[in-house]
Parts: structure tokens; sequence; C-alpha cells
């Protein structure tokens, strides 16, 4: 009262400020997402039309260009470039004087068009009740994930039509109101990708019989109109042919995303390929219906057709990149009963569907296997073993809990600067932990790269000005030691081979191991550490894109020899045996030394014993004795290194606030206990 007498109007509720607060903060981020998948949408438009005329949109212009498939007299498949069904080709017949007009700008908007509206009803159709958050965030969420997807980036750069068919089955199954109408649109999708017939078990075993009937008559009557109108490119297409297989390329190429297209990789053929794919096949698709219909009567529809999708991706003959589409909705499943586990699925579903698959796995001979079927084993996981968790699972809303340390005080009031980052007391996912690893350090490979554009000798006179220009410095400060050190280990035959061994050998084995052993005995601090070492290699990078520096070893005249890699021919624009695989002037800082010191550091801090930490802090000095003596970097590279080691540990200093104390090691199935506490415990 005495507010409201004295301001003129009734105060606010207690908490009023706290919701207007969230709200206000939902609002910007709602507009931010929604700015991104805008952005993106402009980015991919910018793209494609930025490409010279006739190598984008090369499937489309196959189609209607003045010797295209769709104007000749003859077949659609004597080019064997046009792979659709003839129902296909007679809707995209009366197009083609249209769609010759409009290649580009018009065929590329009405196909992001096409995906915004696809965001938008996968948005929708997420499994009730959402919070209201959820809700706000969804659709532009959704829209940005399918820009960034390999399928619908490879869809726009080809002009391809693979988009509808999920659009029309999604319009049929959760926005078009009546039986007979959902059915007619999912049986119009299977007339232009046969197997999406599979939704029609999904639609009978789930109670919509109606529907599943109008999509079967969809179907047939659509394929029958085609065959009366073209009868000879009909029976091409589903007798010779087999449903389009050998159409638009090789079956077994990696392309082809298929379990026909992984048997005949594997170098199977034959009958025996056949009747091994259509064994394979009736299984998946059994099973991928089996627990779509499961899925769908426990309330999670969109899950259940992205189930059933991914079984009609892999039971296809042929599926290519822009055909993969079905795999990417089923990121809405939940697995894992710990709320910490929730994110490996999603995870690795969006790194599958948005990065090539040499990002994925090393480029290792016993890896092809698995890298090149990736998209198709995370379809097969989905249709067939992933134990997505049931509503009525307690999980499913409620996971079990992380278990977070107590926050350490920090000298300055306003750290840490992002107090929602908590140290975590309980391990990470490990596989979640290998993925990312693994994806960061092929992004790290590729940025130093590409900080030469993208060639060694893009930036070799830069790169060698910038050489002399420390080796001034080195003079000046009396630290031109790489010559004497290069030539004197040279003469010694067992120092030199010491040397080479701990440079190709140490780099990766010592931080791998230091972050397994802090993974398995000490949680706590391997989050610490695994962030610090980030924030350093990410100003690392920076360093190699701002300043391109040749080495000692690739510095002509300086009578430099190259211990590891041999002789350098400097005739040559590009030379060196590693100069094909990475940016040979990332020299500055150096990472060799940088990794190292971060690895004795985190030793001489978390190792309990003096002697491990005299022997941790080992490691960087043998490193840095290698680097200048092998010829690779140069005495100032060590200190750049040194100095984003730093840089690392103050950013997670910053950012997360103080480190929250060692975790003692416990057994199995019971809580690790922070170090204070053991000190609460003993006193």
């Amino acid at each position: 009262m005495a507010n409201a007498e004295q301001s003129g109007r009734p105060a606010k509720p207690f908490g009023a400020t706290a919701v207007d607060t969230a709200r206000a903060r939902l609002r910007v981020a709602r507009l931010g997402l929604w700015l991104v998948a805008a952005v993106l949408a402009v980015r991919q438009v910018a793209v494609v039309l930025g490409t010279p005329r006739g190598e984008r949109l090369t499937d489309l212009e196959t189609w209607v260009g003045p010797d295209g498939v769709l104007h000749v007299n003859g077949s659609l498949y004597d080019s064997t470039r046009f792979t659709g069904t003839p129902f296909g080709g007679l809707v995209l017949k009366p197009l083609t004087r249209a769609a010759e007009q409009a290649l580009g700008w018009g065929w590329t908007f009405g196909t992001l068009l096409l995906v915004a509206a696809l965001g938008l009803v996968v948005a929708r159709a997420l499994p009730q009740p959402v919070s209201r958050r959820t809700s706000l965030l969804a659709a532009p969420v959704a829209i940005s994930l399918l820009m960034l997807s390999l399928p619908v980036r490879n869809t726009l750069w080809l002009g391809q039509t693979s988009i509808i068919p999920v659009l029309l089955v999604l319009l049929g199954c959760f926005v078009v109101r009546g039986r007979h109408a959902g059915g007619a649109l999912i049986g119009l999708a299977a007339a232009l990708q046969p197997t999406v017939l599979l939704f029609a078990p999904l639609l009978w075993f789930t109670g919509r019989r109606r529907a599943a009937a109008t999509a079967g008559a969809s179907f047939l009557a659509c394929t029958l109109l085609a065959w009366a109108a073209m009868p000879h490119d009909s029976y091409t297409y589903w007798v010779h042919h087999m449903a389009g297989v050998g159409l638009g390329g090789d079956a077994d190429a990696l392309g082809n995303q298929s379990l026909h297209g992984a048997l005949l990789r594997f170098g199977l053929s034959g009958p025996l390929e056949i009747a091994l794919f259509l064994t394979l096949g009736a299984a998946v698709a059994a099973l991928g219906v089996r627990r779509a219909v499961r899925y769908a009567r426990d309330g999670q529809l969109l899950l259940a057709v992205a189930i059933t999708g991914c079984a009609a991706v892999l039971v296809s003959p042929t599926t290519w990149q822009h055909q993969l589409l079905w795999v990417l909705p089923a990121v809405v499943g939940r697995v894992g009963k710990r709320a910490s586990d929730r994110y490996v699925w999603p995870v690795a579903v969006i790194l599958v569907m948005t990065l090539p698959a040499k990002m994925m796995l090393p480029n290792m001979a016993s890896l092809y296997p698995l890298r090149d079927n990736v998209v198709l084993l995370a379809a097969l996981a989905a249709a067939t073993v992933m134990p997505f968790l049931s509503r009525t699972s307690p999980y499913y809303r409620t996971p079990i809990p992380t278990r977070y340390a107590e926050p350490v005080p920090a000298r300055w009031r306003r750290v840490p600067l992002l107090p929602f980052l908590r140290r975590v007391l309980t391990r990470p996912n490990l596989l979640l932990e290998l993925l990312l690893i693994r994806v960061t350090y092929a992004a790290y490979q590729q940025v130093r790269l590409a900080a030469t554009g993208g060639t060694i000798s893009g930036g070799r006179e830069r790169a060698e000005a910038h050489g002399r220009e420390i080796l001034d410095i080195e003079r000046f400060l009396h630290l031109d030691i790489e010559h004497w050190a290069n030539h004197a280990v040279v003469k010694v035959g067992w120092l030199r081979d010491f040397f080479d061994f701990y440079y190709t050998s140490f780099h990766f084995v010592v931080p791998l191991s230091v972050l397994a052993v802090l993974y398995w005995r000490r949680p706590v601090d391997y989050r610490w550490a695994r962030s610090s070492l980030g924030f350093a290699t990410l100003l690392a990078l920076v360093g190699f894109w701002l300043y391109p520096l040749a080495p000692p070893r690739l510095m002509p005249g300086l009578g430099i020899i190259d211990t590891v890699h041999g002789v350098q021919d400097f005739t040559q624009p590009d030379y060196g045996t590693l100069t094909a695989l990475t940016n040979q002037y990332a020299a500055m800082p150096s990472l060799h030394f940088g990794w190292s010191l971060w690895c004795g550091m985190a030793i001489a801090i978390v190792a309990p014993k003096w002697w491990m930490k005299a022997l941790g802090l080992l490691h960087p000095l043998f490193t840095v004795s290698a680097i200048v003596a092998t010829g690779n970097h140069w005495v100032l590279d060590a200190v750049g290194g040194a100095a984003v080691v730093l840089g690392g540990f103050g950013l997670a200093y910053v950012l997360q606030g103080p480190r929250a104390g060692a975790a003692v090691r416990t057994p199995a199935g019971t809580e690790p206990v922070t170090a204070e506490k053991e000190r609460t415990a003993s006193a």
C-alpha cells in the first residue's frame, strides 16, 4: 500500500522482475537463432549462385537443358542421368520450360522455402508436452540444422527434389487433417521415392488403416498413370533397372549409403549379394516398422517417422546423399538414463549429417569400412538397435542429474564470467569425448591448412619473410642457437635418433595419456585440463592464421639439416614429405612445445608425488630440445607455445573459475570425493 501511495501504481509482485528478465532473454535468444538460420540460408544461396554456370544445379540442368533427358522423345533413362521414378519424370516434364527460365534464383529460393517449411513442421511435431522455451526455439534450431546438413546442401548444389517426399510424409502425418488426405500425400511421396511406401505399414499398425489404404492406392494410381503415359520408361525403371538400380552412377559408390551399396563395397556381387540384400532388407524393414509402431503408440510419432525413414533409406537399392534427410529427425530420440549421456546421440547424429566422413574418423585403412558407411551405420542404429527411452520411463523427463563440485572462491569478484559452466564431479561420456576430440582435431588440421589459402606454396613468400624477422630478433637477443644445436646433434648418431624419435612419437602420446589418466582417476581435473588445452589450441590457431612462419628447416640458405623429414628441394613450390598433409608454416606458436608444457604443468599440479611432478616437467624440457635440434622450430616458437598455454589456463580460470580440486579415485559405482571433502572427513 505504501508503494502504491508513493508511486501512484501498484507494486509488482515479488519475483515478477525475474520472470520478465527470463522472458526477455528468451526473446533475445529466439531472435538470435532466427538470425543464425537466416544467415545460413543466405550463405547457402550465395554458395550456389556464386558458382559458375555448369558447375551448379548440375542435375537440374541435365534434366532441362538443350539436350536434357526431359526434352528427348525417347526414354528418360537413355542418358542414365535422370534417376527419379517415371512418375517424377511425368510431373517434371510440364515444368521444364519454367525450370529453364528459373535456373538459379527461382529453383534455389524455392528449395529454401521447402527447407523452412520442413523445419516448421518438425518443430510442431515434437512429442508433447514441451516447455515454452523448447516450443519457441525449436523452429529456428530445426531450420538451422537442416541448412547445415549435407543432404540439404547437396540438394541445393545439384538442384534435386529429394526434400519433397520428406515434406509430403511429414505433412501427411502431422499437418493435414483427414485420414484420406494424409494417406494421399504419403502415397504421392512414395510415387516419387518408392521405399517411402514403408510408411503404409506404420499407418496400418497404429490404427490409421484408412490412411494406409489410401497411401497404397495413391501410390498405385500414380505409378499406373505414369505407366500408361510412358510404358517404355516405366518398364525400364521398374523391371530393367530394378527400381532405379544402376541409374545415376555405380551402385557401389560411396554416395550410395544403402545396404545394397555397402554389400557391393564389401566385394559381394551377383545372386549371393542380391539374396543377402533382400534378406537383410526384409529384416531391417520388419524390425524398423515394429520399433516405429511401438514409439508411435508411446506418443513419439516424430521419432517413429524418423525410424521408418531410416529403414526406407537402408532398404532402397540406391540412396544418394541428397536422399538421406530421414536420418536427421532421429535426433529427437532420447537415449541414456544420466543427464550427461543425453547429448551423445543428438551430437553424433548432427556431426554425421553435417560433416564429411573424413572428419569423423582418422585416415586409417582399418577404419575405412566404418568411415565409408558412417551415415548408413547411423541410420541402421536408429532403425534397429538404438535404445530410445519410452515416455513412460521415469528417466524420460527426469534423468539422473549431474553432480557438481562446490565452487571455489576466486580472487576477483566477477570470476567466473560463465558461472553456468560449473565443475562436474562425474566422468563425461567417453564416446562423446572421443567423438568431439576427433572432430576438433580434424577442424584444427583444416584451419592450419587454410591459413595459407589451402596450399603450402600460397604462403611461402610471406612465411619466409617472417622467418627472417624471427631470426633477426633472436640474433638481437642472442638466442639464435638453431644452427649450432642442429649441427651438434647431427654429429652424434644416437642423440640424433633419440631427438627424431622423441619429436615424432611423444607429441600425441603424452597428451593423450595425461587426458586418459585424468579421465579415469580425476574427472574434475580432466574437465579443467581439457578446457585449458582446448583454449590453448584455439589461441594457437589464431597465431597460425595471422603469422605464418617458415621453420628453420624450410629457410633457404640457413644450412639447417632436416633430420626428421629428409632433404628439402627448395626449387619446388611445394616441398617436403608432409606438405600434402598439413601446413608446414604453422610454426608460431609451437604446439609441439605448447602441448608438452601443458602436460608438464598438469602433471605438476595434479600429481601427488614429487618425483611424478619432476618427471612431468622433464617432458617440455626434452621437447624444446628436440624441436630446436631437429630444425623444426625457432626458440621463439617455444616462447609462443608457452604464451598460448598460459593463456589457455588463464581463459579456463576466467570463464569457469578456479580449479575445483582433485577427485580421488573411488571404486566403481561410488561417488567421487573432492579433495576438500576428503580433508574435512579426515579432520
